[in-house]
């Protein structure tokens, strides 16, 4: 099968793939003929080929997939605890002048303070543990998502609040028809940046409260402490990939929950 073969979409998708590729596969290139013909110490930057090694010892041990599934459980725990928080809260604030009076400032003060500032408090009164990570993930994710739901729905033009009013439509008809559609495009911006938050939360805590538990991010630590580099790229570079993953498969889920905006 040729590409002129392929039907239109099926080729935009394959040349979006190649030029996403392109740059990835050149540093690669360049990265193993800086190896081969000693370009760089060894000992700091390791051939891609050895990096490959590591990466096939470290996937055939068990404590791998221990970790990795650790990592993944809170990372989906938090990001969806932190979603529906936030995507109710920013609706309730956006909609209610009272709620918006009473909450709004303090939310806008509170999502000034950088995440990791959290930690030590977090860490002070729940310790090292699962819940603690847990948690820091779901504050990750909560004020983005908060915040563009909020402005989503506060977007949503008052001349449409007029007319359900007018034909008194019930506030729940009013909410499904028209609130969450006119502010959707917004949630899911908040919902996808709430999601790479939730996977830096994820590994981020992993390094800073690394005394307890496994996961992904103690596959660099365990490199770190070995200064074992081939596992220290391995790890990043599996970070990375999962990361994008994750964005990629939340995209085609917008792009599918949003095709009515398309039509036309």
């Amino acid at each position: 099968m040729s590409i002129l073969s392929l039907n239109g979409a099926a080729r935009q998708v394959l040349v979006k793939a190649v030029k996403a590729l392109v740059l990835p596969v050149a540093f690669i290139a360049l990265w193993a003929v800086a190896s081969q013909q000693n370009w760089v110490d060894p000992k700091l930057i390791p051939s891609p080929w050895l990096v490959l090694q590591k990466a096939v010892t470290v996937l055939q041990q068990p404590s791998f997939l221990t970790g990795f599934g650790e990592s993944l459980a809170r990372n989906f725990i938090g990001y969806g605890i932190g979603a529906i928080a936030g995507v109710l809260f920013g609706i309730l604030i956006a909609s209610s002048r009272l709620s918006n009076w009473l909450f709004a400032p303090s939310f806008h003060v509170l999502r000034q303070i950088s995440l990791f500032a959290w930690l030590p408090l977090i860490s002070t009164f729940l310790g090292e543990g699962h819940g603690a990570k847990v948690l820091f993930i779901t504050l990750s994710v909560f004020y983005p998502v908060a915040l563009h739901t909020f402005e989503g729905v506060s977007s949503i033009s008052h001349k449409y609040r007029e007319v359900a009013e007018v034909y008194q439509f019930p506030k729940t008809y009013a909410f499904r028809k028209l609130i969450l559609p006119g502010a959707s495009a917004q949630i899911f911006v908040g919902l996808q940046l709430g999601l790479i938050f939730a996977w830096l939360a994820t590994i981020g805590s992993e390094f800073l409260l690394a005394n307890y538990g496994n996961g992904l991010g103690n596959i660099v630590i365990q490199g770190r402490q070995a200064f074992d580099v081939e596992l220290i790229i391995f790890g990043m570079l599996l970070i990375g990939a999962v990361g994008v993953l994750f964005n990629t498969v939340l995209t085609w889920v917008e792009r599918k929950v949003l095709a009515w905006q398309q039509v036309g």
